[in-house]
């Protein structure tokens, strides 16, 4: 099992939508690099979900319920979409200067790529971050 982070703007797609939905489709990825990282993510990864935006912060878990799959959005098939279901929302969110300070976090994807809308988290980052949260 894999863990990977993935960013919305709560306005368009928040955590309390996926909690509502139980499940949803995560699509309208267009950046080649995102793309690949959804190819890469088998059945059962753990997804921690991210507000960006205002909020800017880690606020809840997800998990991977369908691998990827041609993006509906679009009709050129370099684009795909892959399935989430929420697990849970998060007592504590992490927001991003949090992070910043967090000795454990400081080479995180995050920081190093903060335009990209998925990205993998390594073992000992998701150790952190679930500890930080609960």
């Amino acid at each position: 099992m894999k863990h990977w982070l993935i960013k919305s703007d709560p306005e368009t797609y928040s955590l309390d939508d996926l909690e509502n939905d139980k499940t949803t489709i995560w699509d309208g990825v267009r950046n080649p690099q995102a793309r690949n990282y959804l190819k890469e993510m088998k059945l059962g990864d753990k997804l921690f979900f991210y507000h960006s935006g205002d909020e800017r912060a880690i606020v809840g878990l997800a998990e991977l319920s369908q691998e990827y799959f041609q993006d509906p959005t679009t009709e050129d098939s370099r684009w795909v979409a892959v399935k989430v279901q929420f697990l849970k929302r998060f007592t504590n969110p992490l927001n991003l200067s949090e992070i910043k300070q967090t000795e454990e976090l400081k080479n995180i994807q995050l920081l190093k790529q903060s335009r990209l809308s998925v990205m993998p988290i390594t073992e000992e980052e998701a150790k952190k971050i679930i500890t930080l949260t609960n």
